[in-house]
């Protein structure tokens, strides 16, 4: 019954029943609150990387991921040490409840080869690849890029950790749902993992695991572990990768695939999902749940349904009530991009946030 709602959001909110879902619906809710359930006060850790001009797009997705999260979050922010200062001010000021702690570290590579690592894609983008070895203590971890929004609890992919089957150690996306305007398919000059590669903006590892496993590998008969195998296949490939360290993830997982969950694209959904036509079915049926503005689509005008997410999320206030603050004024946004092909399909873009919305208040409502 979920995939027929059309009404608008604020028309309707308080008259739908809680139980308004379908079968998969009711499936995916009953296994997350039986993990939450055995798993009641895990902490999440969330790592970002931020260089340059990418203070405001990283604490508007750290604020993302706090407004609608149940559980502990940890943030662990890589950045440059000019940004440091910026994110304590802005952090400390975030409201705590017991519930958000972060660390700040510096921008390290390998000393031996630090300048070829951190010019490699876009500035400090390749730190992800590290995080296993620097974060030793940390057992998982949720990577995300700057522009990604989180539109339902943190929680929700957390517990994706406990579907992995005993070879995953890492989750990611889909790079393209359809092959026609893929670009690994189309394009890459290396290997990469399934018919369209993955996407590494979002990105669960279990890092434990990450750091016992041997992976296979086309330059030694011999299985290297993640701290070996790095630097061999930067110099195999670096003539032939053009999103750096995303690239060198998607050969790993080429000759590892039985170590990848991959999780369906509206946990990392891009302006490609809908800017050539929708393409991400499960969106259209259950809504965006991480929306990724690559290609800087927050900050033109290129991808108005994009930016309007952002700049709501950015504006509102903490304690400010969501509906009237956040939720509507962001539909009335999102109907002046209806001349857009993501703005035809605007509605995805509040389907999840609306149900993030009311699930928050009916927690707060029980205490």
């Amino acid at each position: 019954r979920c995939k027929n709602l059309s009404v608008s959001f604020w028309n309707s909110y308080w008259m739908l029943p809680s139980d308004v879902c379908g079968v998969n619906c009711f499936w995916e809710a009953a296994f997350r609150y039986d993990y939450m359930k055995t798993h009641p006060s895990e902490k999440m850790h969330l790592a970002v990387v931020a260089c340059g001009e990418r203070l405001e797009e990283t604490v508007t997705m750290l604020r993302s991921a706090i407004i609608f999260s149940i559980r502990p979050l940890h943030f662990h922010i890589f950045a440059e040490d000019q940004l440091h200062e910026s994110f304590k001010d802005i952090l400390d000021d975030f409201p705590d409840e017991g519930k958000v702690n972060y660390t700040l570290y510096p921008i390290t590579f390998p000393t031996e080869s630090a300048a070829e690592w951190k010019k490699l894609f876009k500035p400090c983008a390749s730190q992800r690849l590290f995080l296993p070895l620097i974060l030793k203590s940390v057992d998982s971890l949720l990577y995300v890029d700057t522009d990604i929004l989180f539109l339902r609890p943190v929680d929700d992919i957390w517990s994706f950790l406990g579907k992995f089957n005993s070879t995953q150690i890492a989750a990611m996306a889909p790079e393209h749902e359809e092959p026609r305007i893929g670009w690994y398919n189309r394009f890459a000059r290396h290997p990469y993992y399934g018919v369209t590669g993955v996407n590494s903006g979002v990105m669960l590892m279990n890092m434990t695991r990450i750091r016992r496993k041997y992976f296979k590998n086309d330059m030694t008969p011999v299985r290297l572990q993640w701290g070996e195998i790095l630097m061999p296949l930067l110099k195999k490939y670096k003539l032939n990768i053009t999103w750096g360290d995303q690239d060198l993830l998607n050969i790993m997982f080429f000759h590892n695939p039985e170590s990848l969950y991959v999780f369906p694209c509206q946990w990392n959904y891009r302006p490609d999902h809908c800017i050539y036509g929708s393409n991400c079915k499960a969106a259209e049926e259950e809504g965006i749940f991480i929306l990724h503005g690559n290609r800087g689509v927050y900050h033109d005008d290129k991808q108005p349904t994009f930016r309007a997410v952002y700049d709501a999320i950015k504006n509102y206030s903490f304690g400010d009530d969501l509906v009237h603050s956040l939720l509507q004024p962001l539909e009335l946004e999102l109907q002046k991009t209806m001349h857009t092909y993501c703005g035809r399909v605007y509605k995805i873009f509040i389907k999840q946030l609306s149900k993030s919305i009311r699930d928050l208040y009916a927690r707060r409502s029980k205490g």
